[in-house]
């Protein structure tokens, strides 16, 4: 009789825990979100969505705001579904964060007006203004002689990002021709100072190792920048010495898009 009444006891906590393990499923499934924005699905958790309290997607989710539904059942709404990922992300890191390039920064400020994301509007806006900004200030990156400065080219442009990109691939083609790196040049934010930097008998200037090893000319580091510059879309705007009478032998090259 006793083992009856245990069996059936320890059928009743079975049933109870099943049932709690079944009620935690279906809740846990009923907080998972589906969204159709602008035909890409994004799935992810309720809790996410109804971060920002009064913003569209809390409305929806809450019922404050009607959405229709696609054929699969799931919310539709018909916005930039690509552009989404990063309001998606937004609501997951409480912080605007950007692939490198990124240049949307128009289109995702209205996204996020139209998601009624104040906080992640101004941000974003706030990141196109400092691009603007950047973008109308010319920087520059000096090649010269550590010995005399007027030997050596300047070249400007426009777009930080690139002038950076130009100094790395300078440095990269000057290391491997250079066994003493860094001894026989030294690199600050925007100027390549070479230790030995002559002319030849033809005009023709040339980088030189301390024992007057050739390494290269300074016209090969000039067309490594011209090359660069026009792959990444960059115009050449002008010599900034036309009395050179030619862009190889310039001594500043202006890069504009």
């Amino acid at each position: 009789m006793e083992r009856k009444i245990n069996r059936r006891e320890n059928e009743c906590e079975e049933k109870h825990s099943n049932s709690e393990g079944s009620e935690q499923e279906k809740d846990y499934k009923t907080s998972l979100i589906t969204l159709n924005v602008g035909g890409y699905l994004y799935i992810t958790q309720k809790q996410t969505l109804t971060k920002y309290p009064d913003s569209f997607l809390e409305g929806i989710i809450n019922g404050k705001i009607m959405c229709p539904f696609d054929a699969d059942g799931h919310y539709f709404i018909d916005r930039d579904g690509l552009l989404f990922r990063h309001i998606l992300n937004f609501l997951r890191n409480g912080e605007l964060l950007l692939p490198e390039g990124f240049r949307e920064n128009q289109l995702l400020a209205q996204e996020a007006d139209f998601f009624q994301l104040k906080v992640l509007s101004d941000a974003v806006k706030s990141r196109w203004e400092k691009e603007q900004l950047a973008s109308r200030e010319t920087t520059f990156l000096e090649i010269t002689d550590s010995h005399d400065r007027s030997q050596g080219l300047r070249i400007f442009c426009n777009a930080p990002d690139f002038i950076a990109k130009i100094k790395s691939r300078i440095v990269l083609v000057s290391k491997s021709r250079l066994d003493g790196f860094p001894e026989e040049f030294s690199v600050s934010s925007n100027i390549i100072q070479f230790k030995y930097f002559i002319k030849s008998e033809n005009g023709t200037r040339l980088v030189l190792k301390e024992d007057n090893t050739f390494v290269c000319t300074l016209e090969t580091l000039k067309f490594e920048a011209i090359m660069m510059a026009l792959k990444c879309g960059f115009r050449l705007l002008t010599s900034l010495d036309c009395s050179k009478g030619s862009i190889v032998h310039s001594d500043a090259l202006h890069f504009i898009k």
